[in-house]
């Protein structure tokens, strides 16, 4: 079994194995997870940023072009995870985030890992809160968690990640308005992505008004850029260097550990139930005419 200390070795070496095999066994869960997460330390490790938005809203390509700005220092080591959603038959995925970060893949200082969300809700996978705990405690210098981009169901991410990114394009219009309160508290900083396409100005104007009106969304930062023509990343990275040095306030860390300690709990309590499994009884119990939907769902809630 490996230990931490080997993992962070292999980090600061640029060697990802021992690292890729350690996710892989929390991933599945198998008998060392346990054994792994227990030690590592209870405080410390890499800031987390979670990078979270609507589909399409060029997410990938924006973690692609902070990299390129994070690399300019030497010391820096870069994790990415990537969350792809997954089918809700066969449970597989494309994985094709990392496609827009090819030119990272074989970069000594970058990892990027993709997991499926595996029928997770949240625009997460249901490991990812042990995953990203394991990669604080790694050696990285920046972990940047990229989530499906499901909408407004992506305030899980306020209980794993230090600070929140919403990505944002002009396409949005009224989205933005119909936006939960859970989703602009969320965030720390709002960019505008795709800045140089018609209609921007005008969308990020109603944006600042819409945040100053907004007492969930006070003192939230905002930025301006275009990923594919690089234009404001430098800014941006500048902007959450600074977020990644404030502290912050003891009351939020502590909803925040409570919104993950609930996720970790739940999923948990419910990891020996498969969708296969429950599919397959509820066929059998309708081919025999038995099934009732909440008898059913009460016979596991005991």
């Amino acid at each position: 079994m490996f230990s931490l200390t080997d993992i962070q070795q292999g980090v600061k070496q640029g060697k990802w194995l021992l690292l890729a095999r350690a996710i892989t066994v929390l991933e599945n869960q198998l008998d060392a997870a346990g054994t792994l997460m227990l030690k590592l330390p209870s405080a410390g490790g890499a800031s987390l940023l979670g990078i979270t938005g609507p589909p399409g809203a060029g997410k990938s390509t924006l973690v692609n072009a902070l990299l390129h700005e994070l690399l300019q220092d030497p010391e820096a080591r870069v994790g990415i995870v990537a969350v792809d959603p997954s089918s809700p038959f066969n449970m597989g995925s494309l994985l094709g985030d990392r496609i827009r970060m090819s030119e990272f893949f074989l970069h000594p200082r970058v990892y990027i890992r993709s997991l499926a969300t595996r029928g997770a809700l949240g625009g997460l996978s249901a490991r990812i809160i042990e995953i990203t705990d394991l990669m604080r405690h790694a050696g990285f210098t920046h972990i940047l968690v990229e989530t499906v981009g499901v909408g407004q169901s992506e305030i899980e991410i306020a209980g794993l990640a230090d600070h929140t990114l919403l990505v944002l394009v002009p396409e949005s219009g009224d989205d933005v308005q119909q936006m939960k309160s859970g989703v602009m508290e969320v965030a720390d900083v709002y960019v505008l992505n795709k800045s140089d396409r018609p209609g921007a100005a005008v969308f990020y104007k109603n944006l600042l008004d819409m945040l100053r009106l907004s007492p969930a969304a006070k003192n939230k930062k905002t930025a301006r850029v275009s990923a594919v023509k690089n234009e404001g990343i430098k800014e941006l990275a500048l902007l959450l260097k600074e977020l990644e040095q404030e502290t912050t306030l003891p009351e939020k860390k502590s909803l925040l550990m409570a919104e993950k300690a609930y996720e970790w709990i739940r999923n948990k309590r419910v990891e020996n139930l498969s969708k296969e499994f429950l599919s397959k009884e509820i066929h059998e119990r309708m081919q025999a005419g038995t099934f009732n939907f909440y008898s059913f769902c009460r016979e596991f809630m005991k």
